[in-house]
């Protein structure tokens, strides 16, 4: 794999990480003007989910694997 196709890997999970992490602000925030109150335990186990895509992402491309299947694809041996 060249350098240019690491570089943009890697900004490809930046942008994963910063949608999915804005989409939790966007949920937080809505539960906030709901005045339903999020525990801290939920919202540091969102992060944490966040944090183990972002590292499967990760060794998909260090390894060169997939990050997602398509159905109907044909399996590589």
């Amino acid at each position: 794999m060249s350098l240019s196709g690491i570089i943009l890997g890697v900004i490809n999970i930046a942008i994963v990480v910063a949608i999915l992490l804005l989409v939790g602000a966007i949920i937080l925030w809505f539960c906030n003007w709901m005045t339903f109150p999020v525990p801290d335990m939920v919202r540091k186990l969102y992060i944490a989910v966040v944090a183990l895509i972002a590292l499967y992402m990760l060794v998909a491309l260090i390894f060169g694997i997939p990050t997602i299947r398509m159905v109907g694809a044909p399996m590589l041996r």
